[in-house]
């Protein structure tokens, strides 16, 4: 008789798992659901070497890791990013690994449009400057009309071209790269494609949208920052390392770049000691962007049935590996 599946949640911060283990239960599979705390690499090899699938937040499942499993079908990640997994790695073992890549995306195109208009009519910096007593518009010149500058996306997926459906009606000029999108697929969604240089050197707003993997890790450095307008913002909503923020600092206390609105840093959570928070042009929120609540339910929900699809034996369609 076919004991119960081992699933092993490798670390989590919600208050209850009242989602999860309510998938578990209504899948008709019999299922022992382990809850852990893991943060290390040690950690998860000893909690997971009998798993049959893994339900993993941040803890990293690498090489190591997947080499220790003995019984795993798939590994299901809360969120998009799947930087904390070795999929090379999985998929020489024939493990499934899925994530949820459209659970925040009207979330985080918002976040992105809210850091890109309090930077475009300087809400935030207009905001303290009243509230330290000095009431005066000219606190925050310069500010230009929106159809007179543009917004660029690095990357044209799911969330970036949802974000750019919100920012066109505003007036912005607007353009995307994405290597893997052709220029008139951009066309159909009324976005201009530009190579890598044209848009470091075009935009007046980038707002990041790509994955961190290997060939986007530092994909916005010194070089890149010196091709900028003096006037140009950053903003971040994907992962930290895709910007180099010692390179950041340096761009913007020397003015080679104008701002920054951040919702994700290289270090998590920021360092007290950090520039970046001492700077009037700079934004920061903390790694808020994912955020709803209603949102929270269905990346738990999905990541969960994930794991239930791959136990049945069925094609998960969030399966990346």
């Amino acid at each position: 008789m076919r004991m119960a599946f081992k699933v092993l949640l490798t670390d989590y911060e919600f208050e209850s798992l009242k989602y999860e283990e309510e998938i578990f239960m209504e899948s008709g599979l019999d299922i022992e659901f382990v809850k852990v705390q893991c943060k290390t690499e040690e950690e998860v090899v000893e909690q997971a070497k009998k798993a049959d699938a893994i339900l993993n937040q941040y803890a990293p499942i690498s090489r190591r890791v997947i080499d220790s499993l003995e019984n795993t079908k798939v590994i299901s990640r809360y969120g998009v990013g799947v930087n904390t997994i070795d999929l090379e790695a999985a998929k020489e073992k024939g493990i499934t690994v899925a994530n949820v890549p459209d659970y925040g995306m009207e979330e985080v195109s918002n976040h992105a449009l809210a850091l890109l208009l309090s930077w475009a009519r300087k809400v935030t910096l207009l905001n303290n400057e009243v509230k330290k007593g000095n009431w005066d518009f000219k606190a925050c010149v310069p500010i230009h009309r929106f159809n007179e500058q543009t917004v660029g996306v690095l990357g044209f997926g799911r969330i970036p071209r949802r974000f750019i459906e919100k920012v066109k009606p505003l007036g912005f000029k607007t353009a995307a790269y994405d290597p893997f999108v052709s220029a008139e697929e951009m066309a159909s969604a009324g976005v201009k494609k530009m190579e890598f240089d044209e848009i470091i050197r075009e935009a007046d707003y980038l707002s990041v949208h790509v994955p961190l993997v290997k060939d986007t890790f530092h994909m916005l450095n010194k070089k890149r920052f010196s091709q900028m307008k003096k006037n140009a913002v950053i903003i971040n909503t994907a992962r930290g390392p895709i910007i180099d923020e010692k390179a950041l600092i340096e761009a913007l206390e020397k003015g080679k770049i104008a701002g920054a609105a951040l919702d994700v840093t290289e270090e998590e959570p920021i360092s007290m000691d950090s520039p970046l928070l001492n700077m009037d042009n700079v934004i920061i929120t903390p790694h808020s962007a994912w955020y709803s609540e209603e949102a929270m339910i269905e990346l738990r929900k999905k990541a969960a049935k994930n794991i239930v699809q791959v136990l049945k034996g069925e094609k998960t369609p969030y399966a990346l590996i």
